[in-house]
């Protein structure tokens, strides 16, 4: 676990009562993952908020209110407070420096999958092995069986697994709902991520953090310590703070929303990053600024799986190994090498 300290200096100017209900939202597909997480609240008018300065360790901001929640009273009275706050990174989201060899991550052996509906066979015996720290990319051509990989992973009720196994940190993860999977550390960023009306950002980060805290036996943080937390995650990814006051990708740009579920991964801490085309629809400076935060996240014990058509994103998160994927499994596996012959002659030189 990774301390740090935040360094709150405010003067409330709150009149109305600070308070929402947090209902259980209904259950909703597999696929929603994290959105399960979210919760309904009141709009409320964002935070005047100023960094003045920003290190590694500290942050230092000044707010002219805080964000809502049920815990704060209904009224504040005029005083300045100055507060100390450590915060927790979950276990095993940062290294700790113990050196050996790395560890065995994600090991897929003949994975085989069906489109639940109609019983059409997608994937025909995958294999793949995934260490602490590395970097891997899926390529290959539209129905090859990429993006279908990734969502068996995350158990997308779309899809049936028929046979072969996958071992996520030693445990079987086909026996695991999904919700149960993004919580031991699995996290998928989609191609198009949905909507959620009606949950800020604020509180559906909040409430996902505090729930992968809960499974790891640590406390939850209340909004002042979670505000606190989620701040140099802004910055790391390149997002103003009012952006935690917008419903979840609700008029979103492409551009945000790739960057909303870059700042999920980042909040979440996860142990494995799979992350479906997240170049898709980005101009060179998101794109940038995505790959910036993903490298940044990038640690000893925690690895990425990216799914990508372009070698432009190689170019900014370098992969360990490449993979080209061809009719449900992965048929040739190189380095940086296989992408540059890509570039050049197309999947029909593989």
């Amino acid at each position: 676990m990774l301390p740090r300290e935040v360094h709150v200096s405010y003067l409330p100017t709150l009149s109305n009562p600070c308070s929402f209900l947090l209902p259980r939202l209904p259950k909703p597909p597999p696929m929603a993952l994290l959105h399960r997480f979210g919760c309904y609240s009141s709009p409320s008018p964002p935070p005047s908020i100023s960094i003045t300065k920003s290190t590694s360790q500290s942050v230092f901001f000044s707010a002219s209110a805080l964000p809502r929640s049920r815990r704060y009273p209904r009224r504040f009275p005029s005083f300045r407070l100055t507060a100390t706050l450590a915060t927790e990174t979950p276990a095993g989201s940062v290294s700790d420096g113990g050196g050996g060899p790395p560890k065995l991550l994600l090991e897929v052996k003949d994975l085989t999958a069906v489109i639940s509906e109609s019983g059409k066979k997608i994937l025909n015996g995958v294999n793949l092995s995934i260490y602490e720290g590395e970097i891997h990319a899926i390529m290959g051509k539209n129905g090859s069986g990429k993006s279908t990989f990734a969502k068996v992973l995350v158990g997308h009720k779309d899809y049936e697994v028929t046979g072969g196994s996958v071992v996520f940190k030693g445990e079987n993860l086909l026996e695991m709902e999904p919700e149960d999977r993004s919580l031991a550390g699995l996290f998928l960023s989609f191609q198009s991520p949905v909507e959620i009306p009606g949950v800020s950002n604020s509180d559906f980060l909040q409430m996902a953090y505090n729930a992968r805290r809960r499974k790891l036996g640590l406390p939850e943080l209340d909004p002042l310590q979670f505000y606190g937390y989620i701040m140099p995650k802004l910055e790391m990814v390149n997002i103003k703070v009012d952006f935690l006051n917008r419903n979840v990708n609700e008029g979103f740009s492409g551009g945000e929303k790739k960057r909303n579920e870059i700042l999920q991964l980042a909040v979440l801490g996860a142990e494995l990053a799979i992350l479906d085309e997240i170049d898709s629809g980005l101009d060179v400076d998101a794109l940038r600024d995505v790959s910036k935060a993903v490298n940044a996240l990038l640690t000893p014990t925690n690895s990425v799986l990216m799914i990508t058509h372009y070698r432009r994103l190689l170019e900014f998160i370098k992969p360990n190994y490449i993979h080209i994927m061809d009719e449900g499994r992965i048929s040739k596996t190189g380095d940086i090498s296989i992408a540059n012959i890509l570039e050049k002659e197309g999947y029909k030189a593989m």
